[in-house]
């Protein structure tokens, strides 16, 4: 297989977190099935919180890289590297400052790793916005 011949690397990792953040979501399905405590108590809801902010984001941003692999195909003036790797960047560092907020949540506050995903969302927003340009 050629360079060319390979499909972009937003729709492979797209691909790629829908398979993980889908399985992601079984898991903590299967928590909340067990009554896992270190899950469920009172106490770790913001452990819960966290989690299914990455299960979800982690999901939707998937659904984005593939969408726009597939968009920047169909119409290539739309293409665009440096929003494609902001789009990349999103999917790791949202989903991951949410995963470990929720590891180390202590005593109701995220731990410090949350930030992460604020990272991730100013990613988000420019990648969108470069793309929002282009599409104009």
């Amino acid at each position: 297989m050629t360079e060319t011949e390979r499909p972009p690397l937003n729709l492979r990792a797209g691909f790629l977190a829908l398979c993980v953040f889908t399985a992601l979501g079984l898991l903590l399905e299967a928590l909340h099935g067990l009554k896992a405590g270190f899950y469920l108590d009172v106490d770790n809801e913001t452990r819960r919180l966290l989690w299914r902010l990455a299960h979800a984001h982690g999901t939707l941003l998937g659904l984005l890289n593939v969408c726009y692999a597939l968009a920047a195909r169909a119409w290539p003036r739309l293409e665009d590297p440096l929003a494609g790797r902001a789009l990349l960047a999103a999917l790791l560092l949202m989903p991951l400052g949410f995963l470990l907020g929720g590891a180390f949540a202590r005593a109701g506050d995220p731990g410090m790793s949350v930030g992460l995903a604020a990272a991730g969302g100013v990613a988000l927003l420019f990648g969108l916005l470069r793309l929002a340009l282009k599409a104009h």
